[in-house]
């Protein structure tokens, strides 16, 4: 059977100027095509027309999709129909589409626009639109191509504004149908750019602060010489897309993969009724799973493409979606019971181990200045990555929480201490609010960093002395292997800042927070001149670096490493992602309890199994050697014939470090972040 596909303008097939044929294939479709024994398809009559109208999404209480329903305005020469504008319909409770209207004053223009995607606030539009050199004047490429790009936008007081494009896109070929994961960190589309597998191929790019990442091609698993389009990524971890390279009904079907786990589930073709001989594509389905939209070209249609609503009472073969319950946050002041507006809520699966906001640094050991310990810090929460909720002006926000599953919700706010705490939903009627009171904070947040005037490395262990001009009182804190310190300041002095260490001169700086406004916290930068040129050479790692792992401890007799005694060997493990040149000895120790030869094996077996913590996150094999010392090198008092408590014996039962190689010199800069490689 063969068929023409579409020639829709936002597919960017049509815009090229030539036939947009395709043949599908002549062989059946494959036996991973699903059965759906309860599956109510209907076509939306009352909103379609003999025009185009296709891909839907999800907006507040209705659907926002594609047309070129209008009867005046500039037509497509390539179509013969009016360009792509975005439409509105809202659904009444039996998800029946409504009179449609025009969406956006400010999105719609002369040219196409096409499907979209929200961020979960919905406050925030992902669009793809012909490419413009200005509104309304489209860019072709040297051959007179137009392409399509994703743009986004940000809801306004009246409409949609601040219309940017996003970074990979370009003129020279397009990127469309955009779909954002319900977290709004990965972003699922089309693009025909360079390097693909054939036709138009699925991308994933995530967000990086303000902008996006470099798209990943999703692979030959879902990718074929044809085209792939139209993705949509459900909540359960299901990728719906469209496809006419994967064997199927005819032209375009749909397919889905289970992407919720590290090995991906296979391609299955979503089957009757969902596919018929002609064009299907651009589905959506609702978090439950059981009501969703998607565009055919089947016969019997009003148009030329229309939109499908169907039900799945017992939800779709082949999707699995665990029930979630919407659980409100009220934050409010700890004094006045006022509501706080803007406060950050996130909402994080809780391991049952340690809190979200400690962290791990390299800092001098108290003990041995000449030694490195990970150090417990406390993270700013703006530091944790993933989903988080704004609170309305009425203190509060929506989360989507798992039943019976236990959370760590953390609620902060700039001038707040910042609450962390647990939460786990019972499961069955609707949960109570969560209520936080924030607390004011009373001080101001000191960050600061000392690094080397010359080529700015941060210098490692320097003396930070604070002092109190109101009080004539004096605080010390020393740096950490990235030369950086904190300290919280009393409201209403004045402070000196001095940083000091032995062959550089003093950095200073001076603070006030007696006329405080806006922000509570603020950041120091302590340059300070060496005054030889081996300090000049020096780096904050460096080869014989001895780092001790005071908190890898085993049980007696074992070599197991527990999830909850390995968050030093996780540190480690992100550092030596950081050094990319740096090499290790790690040296196990046991306690003075047994035979000698007995704890010599058990140790070797304990840094072998260290080893293999760190190989599993991806630390290459060849960049650690594992030793095993026994009881040759105790920490303390507690040998052969010596009695001791269970905590003595314990402190000798540890790991170290000790770095044989790194000639890489690091750049740091002053986020926090690594720099690329300075040499």
């Amino acid at each position: 059977m063969k068929k023409t596909l579409l020639t829709v303008a936002i597919f960017g097939w049509a815009l090229t100027g030539g036939q947009a044929q395709r043949a599908s294939s002549e062989t059946d479709y494959n036996r991973k095509a699903l059965t759906h024994y309860n599956v109510n398809v209907r076509n939306l009559a009352g909103l379609n027309t003999p025009q185009m109208e296709f891909s839907p999404m999800f907006y507040q209480n209705g659907l926002v999709f594609v047309s070129s329903r209008q009867k005046f305005g500039p037509v497509d020469p390539k179509t013969g129909e009016t360009y792509y504008d975005l439409y509105f319909s809202e659904l009444d409770p039996n998800g029946q589409p409504g009179k449609p209207r025009g969406f956006s004053l400010e999105l719609n223009s002369p040219l196409h626009e096409g499907p979209v995607t929200f961020n979960q606030k919905q406050d925030r539009i992902y669009f793809t639109r012909s490419n413009q050199s200005a509104p309304g004047v489209s860019r072709t490429d040297e051959k007179g191509r137009i392409w399509l790009k994703i743009y986004e936008a940000q809801r306004g007081q009246y409409d949609w504004e601040n219309i940017r494009e996003l970074p990979f896109n370009s003129d020279n070929y397009s990127c469309l149908h955009p779909s954002l994961t319900p977290d709004g960190t990965r972003m699922f589309f089309s693009s025909n750019m360079p390097g693909g597998y054939g036709g138009r191929d699925i991308y994933m790019s995530e967000k990086k602060g303000d902008t996006w990442s470099k798209p990943v091609n999703l692979g030959p698993e879902i990718n074929t010489e044809k085209d792939e389009v139209f993705p949509f990524f459900h909540e359960s971890g299901v990728l719906f897309f469209a496809s006419d390279g994967h064997p199927g009904y005819g032209g375009l079907d749909l397919f889905m993969i289970d992407l919720s786990t590290r090995v991906w589930g296979d391609v299955t073709n979503l089957g009757a009724p969902f596919n018929s001989d002609k064009d299907d594509f651009g589905l959506i389905l609702d978090g439950p799973g059981k009501r969703g939209y998607f565009s055919s070209e089947r016969s019997g249609g009003v148009g030329k493409a229309d939109m499908y609503m169907f039900d799945a009472p017992d939800g779709l073969e082949g999707l699995s979606v665990t029930p979630k319950t919407a659980t409100r946050v009220v934050v409010t002041h700890a004094e006045n019971r006022r509501p706080i507006a803007d406060a950050a809520v996130r909402a994080f699966e809780w391991s049952g181990e340690g809190s979200l906001l400690q962290d791990r640094t390299l800092a001098p050991s108290p003990d041995d200045p000449s030694r490195l310990v990970f150090a417990e810090t406390t993270k700013k929460a703006a530091e944790l990555e993933g989903p988080r909720q704004l609170t309305d002006r009425y203190g509060e926000a929506l989360l989507q929480l798992e039943d019976r599953k236990p959370y760590s919700i953390v609620v902060s706010k700039p001038g707040f201490v910042t609450q962390e705490l647990r939460y786990t939903v019972s499961g069955g009627g609707i949960p109570r609010p969560i209520e936080v009171a924030l607390q004011e904070e009373n001080c101001l947040g000191l960050t600061g960093i000392t690094f080397n005037s010359n080529d700015r490395r941060p210098i490692t262990n320097a003396r930070v002395r604070i002092i109190n001009e109101c009080r004539n009182s004096e605080e010390t804190v020393l740096t950490n292997v990235e030369g950086k310190f904190s300290y919280c300041l009393e409201i209403g002095c004045d402070y000196t800042v001095i940083s000091q260490i032995k062959g550089y001169t003093q950095g200073r700086s001076e603070i006030s927070t007696v006329k405080i406004r806006g922000s509570r916290s603020v950041e120091i930068e302590l340059p300070m001149t060496p005054t030889s040129t081996e300090i000049i050479s020096s780096g904050p790692i460096r080869q014989g670096s001895v780092i001790v792992l005071e908190n890898i401890y085993y049980d007696f007799d074992k070599w197991d490493i527990s999830a909850g005694a390995a968050a030093e060997l996780e540190a480690l493990a992100e550092l030596m992602k950081k050094y990319s040149s740096m090499e290790i000895e790690l040296i196990a120790h046991t306690d003075s309890r047994g035979d000698n030869n007995h704890n010599l094996m058990l140790s070797l077996k304990r840094a072998e199994a260290a080893k293999a913590f760190l190989v599993k996150r991806g630390i290459k094999t060849g960049r650690i050697r594992a030793f095993g010392y026994g009881e040759s090198k105790l920490r303390n008092h507690c040998a052969d014939g010596v009695e001791c408590t269970e905590e003595e014996h314990r402190y000798n039962r540890r790991t170290e470090i000790i770095v044989t190689r790194i000639d890489e010199p690091i750049g740091l800069d002053f986020s926090g972040k690594q720099k690329s490689g300075e040499r």
